[in-house]
């Protein structure tokens, strides 16, 4: 999950420096040292790509912008007029800066520390292109697959097309593994779960692994639930991610040995502290004993965490 953030004195600083979002994502000096903040205060095992699972959409030519305190903004694709205003293809110079940030990333890595690349899941980032925003349960999406699957299928198709040669460029300019987030599948009932969240990510590993064979792939999809085991059967994936409402041991059920499981613990949990962090922490431990497992928050860090809380978190994970 993002390591980074306003839960950073010194990522508040650092984002001060650019006029939006956006131009921090591109801005290579600046998200190489967002990416790095958190290594030198916390020694995490692996550094993730400072970007914005938006930055795909923004290169394929729709308008991308971020409101402060209200998330994305993106000019709406409901129409096959709108899609049709879109590239086949991402504006890859559009997207070069994310190379480069990686590029100069590798070098300035302790050794010891793996370097993760990203990039959202074609139903997430499908869905934040039609609704123009962040919604509650991504209805806007939903109704339009609903409505005009072929033209949501159309949209998808782009995606896993442009995500597969995005991550195969990261991995090129140094990613040793990517992630898939796919932070809405959890909204989708079963059937349009497996049309929407697993085929599209199965058709895009697959288009990855045919460019890059041997980087490990982790999938997100949260809130997946029982839906877990559509995603055992996708050899390609090295790794699953869990949310924090998944159970552990269910989980292990649900998923072949080979792959190994992140997550779960709640970032709540982080933001209280003491005996309580400590407790799920344990629990997280002794969930996934006996199972190949990246200790991982459940979601991102908490913009209202204590930086103490993290150092007790990493404390605690090595003792």
């Amino acid at each position: 999950m993002r390591q980074a953030g306003r839960y950073l004195p010194e990522y508040r600083e650092l984002r001060a420096r650019a006029l939006s979002f956006l131009e921090f994502c591109y801005s290579p000096q600046l998200a190489v040292e967002a990416t790095l903040q958190p290594i030198r205060r916390f020694g995490f095992d692996a550094a993730i790509l400072f970007s914005d699972i938006l930055v795909v959409p923004d290169a394929l030519g729709q308008k991308v912008a971020f409101e402060s305190g209200e998330g994305p903004r993106l000019d709406p694709v409901a129409d096959a007029q709108a899609l049709a205003r879109l590239g086949d293809e991402p504006n890859w110079n559009r997207l070069s800066p994310v190379f480069e940030t990686l590029d100069r990333l590798k070098p300035a890595l302790p050794r010891d520390v793996a370097l993760i690349g990203f990039c959202g899941a074609p139903f997430t980032v499908a869905s934040y292109m039609v609704a123009g925003r962040g919604t509650p349960d991504q209805g806007p999406a939903r109704l339009l697959a609903y409505r005009e699957p072929k033209l949501f299928a159309a949209l998808i198709d782009r995606l896993v097309e442009a995500s597969a040669e995005y991550l195969a460029r990261q991995i090129a300019a140094g990613a040793e593994a990517v992630q898939i987030f796919d932070s809405w599948a959890g909204v989708l009932p079963p059937p349009e779960f497996a049309r929407w969240c697993v085929t599209p990510i199965a058709a895009l590993v697959a288009k990855l692994r045919a460019k890059a064979p041997h980087a490990p792939v982790i999938v997100f999809p949260r809130g997946a639930g029982t839906q877990l085991t559509q995603f055992a059967g996708l050899p390609e994936v090295a790794a699953i991610g869990l949310d924090t409402a998944t159970d552990p041991r269910a989980a292990a059920v649900a998923l072949p040995d080979r792959v190994a499981l992140q997550g779960n613990l709640d970032p709540l949990a982080l933001v209280a502290g003491g005996a309580a962090l400590d407790e799920a922490i344990a629990r997280v431990l002794s969930g996934f004993d006996g199972r190949a497992h990246i200790f991982n928050l459940g979601h991102g860090v908490l913009p209202q965490t204590p930086v103490a809380h993290v150092e007790q978190l990493m404390k605690r994970v090595r003792a």
